[in-house]
């Protein structure tokens, strides 16, 4: 078959589809995945043909869904403004990517309400593949709401209610896209509502390790396990980073990927960096530090902290004493595949929802607040911004230390590890592929 991927976003919104790429293309399938041309190498060295999409997500077009910080100007208003905007822009996008010929679509939670459309109009079937458990369930509120249980039946209506705001986000993009393809008027909510109805199978990229299914969901909701980024067989480590790691005890990793992204220009990376690294030596421990698209980097002095580019997470993480991270899906589930602790720094969208999910299993400290470390202390005295970045400072050593030291966190990440081990994510889509064939 010949096959598209659509996916849209950071690169944790990404990243994991270039692993099933290559798992499809390793069964024969022909495979294409489309996304932003930041992730053209990404792609292509999976052995995939790549397909660009238009919007660059580091611009902030793509809101909400591509992690844009919370305080982005604006507000929550500009910030869906940017998001519909980001959709009118993405709709032709994804149509221009699936030619004539193409034999199924896979769809991201970003890509899939604008390419089912794109499979209508083709006459071809289209499978979803979410990467959080974003149908309505009286088990948990919705992902990106917060962790605030409202009871089972104040869950599902807050769920269904996510789904409306969904609806309307897309609804001019959906509006435009179908009279591009030459299809008549269908609302984004019809065209759910009629998957839903004839019980479409939704393969979601998730552990039912970290996440059991929801007793409520109807059939064809699946939590099949992760699919992992596209990691080549002799792929290693950079030397410095080598050197860094047999130098002396298992560093603590610490990233936030796509976190903090524009932060460069208002000082809030520097901020972020200096109690990053004030939190690593008051825990006593070494660490590397991910840039990441803020652009962190480690103090001028010492040799305790190695600052990093862009890491495959499998290679690093087993050799970690623990992971402080932003809490993205992408990452929550690769530090517990390492079976490394975690200590989650959360800063918006689904991000609260793993934090409380590596709590709840004990594999991770509970949250560190993202704004406590990035915070501006110039409305302070000089006296009192000391004292909030200090605090700041605290916190996160505090919790790293529980983390590298109380070996229950350990010991829970590494349970986790061993039954996402026994899971075929990949496998899982692979079947419901060739089914669908």
């Amino acid at each position: 078959m010949k096959i598209l991927i659509a996916a849209a976003g950071s690169y944790g919104d990404v990243a994991p589809y270039t692993g099933l790429g290559a798992r499809l293309r390793e069964a024969g399938h022909t495979v294409a995945l489309a996304a932003d041309t930041a992730y053209a190498q990404l792609v292509r060295a999976a052995g995939l043909e790549f397909r660009a999409l238009p919007a660059d997500p580091r611009r902030g077009e793509g809101g909400a869904s591509t992690g844009a910080p919370t305080g982005a100007p604006g507000g929550k208003r500009e910030l869906m403004r940017r998001a519909a905007a980001f959709v009118r822009e993405l709709g032709p996008g994804i149509a221009g990517a699936a030619p004539p010929g193409t034999d199924l679509l896979l769809l991201s939670a970003t890509t899939a309400p604008l390419g089912r459309h794109v499979a209508e109009a083709l006459g071809i079937p289209s499978l979803d593949l979410p990467l959080q458990p974003n149908a309505p369930t009286g088990a948990f509120p919705p992902v990106v709401t917060g962790t605030r249980s409202l009871g089972r039946w104040g869950n599902r209506a807050a769920g269904r209610l996510s789904l409306r705001i969904v609806d309307r986000l897309y609804a001019d993009g959906v509006r435009d896209l179908r009279a591009q393809l030459g299809l008549p008027p269908a609302s984004a909510r019809a065209v759910r509502r009629r998957r839903n109805t004839d019980s479409r199978p939704v393969l979601h990229g998730v552990s039912p390790a970290l996440v059991p299914r929801p007793a409520d969901w109807r059939p064809g909701l699946e939590l099949v396990g992760n699919w992992w980024p596209y990691t080549a067989p002799d792929a290693v480590l950079p030397p410095e980073l080598e050197d860094f790691l047999a130098a002396g005890p298992p560093p603590v990793f610490v990233g936030f990927g796509s976190m903090a992204a524009g932060a460069r220009d208002d000082g809030t990376a520097a901020r972020l960096a200096a109690n990053v690294a004030a939190a690593l030596r008051r825990a006593g421990v070494r660490g590397v530090l991910q840039s990441g698209w803020a652009g962190l980097a480690g103090p001028d002095t010492g040799d305790d902290i190695l600052t990093v580019g862009e890491i495959p997470h499998a290679l690093l993480f087993p050799r970690t004493a623990a992971v402080v991270h932003h809490a993205g899906a992408g990452t929550t589930a690769a530090a517990l595949r390492a079976g490394a602790p975690a200590v989650p720094v959360p800063v918006t969208a689904d991000q609260p929802f793993w934090a409380a999910r590596l709590a709840a299993v004990g594999a991770g400290t509970g949250p560190v607040p993202f704004r406590s470390l990035a915070e501006d202390g110039t409305s302070l005295t000089e006296e009192g911004a000391s004292s909030a970045e200090e605090g700041a400072a605290d916190r996160l050593a505090e919790a790293i230390g529980r983390a590298v030291r109380e070996s229950s966190y350990r010991r829970a990440a590494t349970a986790l590890a061993r039954r996402m081990d026994a899971e075929d994510g990949a496998g899982a889509v692979l079947k419901a592929v060739e089914n669908l064939g």
